[in-house]
């Protein structure tokens, strides 16, 4: 399994109505959303070139999930996608809980600038694995790595 895309960015990128904390407003605004990321996961999914879908046999999956990083601290280090291996296939998922943990309240144009961003991302992992290349893992761990030595200094 690759290294994840991790957001971790939460400030800057949570665009938040202070209104909208109510939490019955939130379940149905969290329930209602899923059906938006599908739909813009869709039109980015048919941008994407068919070459780039070769050998992803278990597709792109959308999952409910909310997941952190082994790693995270305090709940500050999401995993938005991930693109996954096994002897069952190849496959990109994404974490509807994720983002809606970070753009819950973003405009549908913010939240494709992320989705595309996470994606291709993962479709980079998956296309680096079939070329047996390496440079976005390498990149991630650098990342956590990073991530680490800021946690340290706290």
């Amino acid at each position: 399994m690759s290294k994840d895309y991790i957001d971790n960015d939460f400030e800057e990128d949570n665009i938040c109505d202070e209104n909208l904390k109510d939490p019955s407003y939130y379940d149905e605004f969290y329930l209602e959303r899923i059906d938006e990321v599908e739909e813009i996961l869709e039109e980015i999914c048919e941008s994407i070139p068919t070459y780039a879908y070769e050998n992803l046999n278990g597709g792109i999956i959308l999952t409910e999930e909310k997941k952190y990083h082994d790693e995270s601290t305090k709940e500050d280090l999401l995993i938005m996608g991930e693109y996954q291996r096994s002897v069952i296939g190849r496959l990109i998922k994404i974490y509807y809980g994720s983002f809606m943990e970070m753009y819950r309240y973003a405009s549908r144009e913010i939240l494709k600038e992320k989705l595309e961003e996470v994606l291709l991302h993962e479709f980079t992992h998956h296309l680096e694995f079939l070329a047996n290349e390496w440079e976005l893992v390498i990149e991630d761990n650098k990342f956590i790595e990073e991530y680490r030595k800021r946690k340290d200094n706290e």
